[in-house]
């Protein structure tokens, strides 16, 4: 079922106070905020709010389904809207995916690289793709271990519909800044480590609406906010 948001009033203010959060994280650290790209996370929020965003001139949104890409992008057929897969992805999935995402940013394993190459080549497109690392102690976390990254990363020089522009990751859930800032700062030490290697990662995707200023912080160049732009997930009963 999907959620209820606000009217498009409260959109556009949310969507302006995010801004300006971002204006002001990047100020802090000495950063032009023009480095740092919003993705609007629509998940769990229907094809109305994708509608409204887009009146406000967004045009790529995050979902963590692959069903709920496959029904918004029938709904919302006549607008140019780029989906962006951030959840985890099964295998299953690739066929979907590759007629209609834009990029992904969940790839963890070379299984579903093998998956979605495979489909791309059917489908004659290629796309871009983040591999998510598991920076945080959490089981509930998705993502790659940091020890394994480099392999893979290599592996994926081989596959020409991936085209492999960073690292994501999602930071762990505590009330201590430090701890959650480390996850971020660790996953600009990985990708550094994989630049000296020869691989060209310019993105780092990490942050969402409670913690993106320390990602910011730590040069997170994408960052992925749903409830402060759309509002809170409540369900419509």
């Amino acid at each position: 079922m999907m959620l209820s948001f606000g009217d498009d009033s409260s959109l556009a203010a949310n969507l302006a106070e995010v801004r300006a959060r971002i204006d002001a994280a990047c100020h802090a650290v000495g950063r032009d905020p023009a480095e740092v790209s919003l993705l609007p996370v629509s998940k769990t929020f229907g094809a109305d709010a994708v509608r409204a965003a887009l009146a406000l001139g967004l045009r790529r949104f995050g979902e963590n389904k692959v069903q709920e890409i496959r029904s918004k992008a029938q709904a919302l057929s006549d607008c140019p809207v780029e989906w962006v897969v951030i959840g985890h992805l099964q295998t299953n999935k690739a066929k979907d995916v590759a007629r209609l995402a834009s990029e992904v940013q969940s790839l963890d394993r070379l299984e579903l690289a093998d998956a979605l190459h495979r489909r791309l080549q059917q489908e004659g497109r290629c796309i871009d793709v983040l591999v998510e690392v598991k920076t945080s102690p959490e089981e509930s976390k998705h993502g790659l271990a940091p020890a394994e990254l480099p392999a893979l990363l290599d592996a994926l020089r081989g596959y020409d519909t991936l085209r492999v522009q960073g690292l994501m990751t999602m930071a762990v859930q505590s009330e201590h800044p430090d701890e959650v800032r480390a996850c971020f700062r660790r996953l600009r030490e990985l990708r550094d480590a994989a630049q000296a290697r020869g691989h060209v990662l310019p993105r780092l995707s990490m942050g969402m609406s409670g913690d993106f200023p320390l990602a910011i912080a730590e040069g997170a160049t994408d960052i992925r906010v749903g409830t402060a732009i759309f509002g809170a997930r409540h369900r419509i009963v």
